[in-house]
């Protein structure tokens, strides 16, 4: 599974809001998708990292479900 848990963390430590992603050209309903846990295109991760000044791994990270003990 795809964890988005990364980019509410790199956006609460670089002081940028939904809104301030918005008006640097990122999409407030792709936002939104990405924190309801939907799929998001390459693209859009590439232009996450772009804003952000980040990396991948700043934004999502995968979470092995088969790992978790019971």
């Amino acid at each position: 599974m795809i964890s988005y848990e990364p980019l509410k963390k790199t956006m609460k430590d670089r002081g940028i809001s939904s809104y301030r992603l918005e008006k640097l050209g990122f999409s407030r309903a792709t936002y939104y998708s990405i924190r309801k846990g939907n799929s998001v295109s390459t693209n859009t991760i590439d232009q996450l990292c772009r804003i952000l000044k980040c990396g991948v791994s700043d934004i999502m990270e995968f979470i092995d479900e088969d790992e978790k003990i019971p």
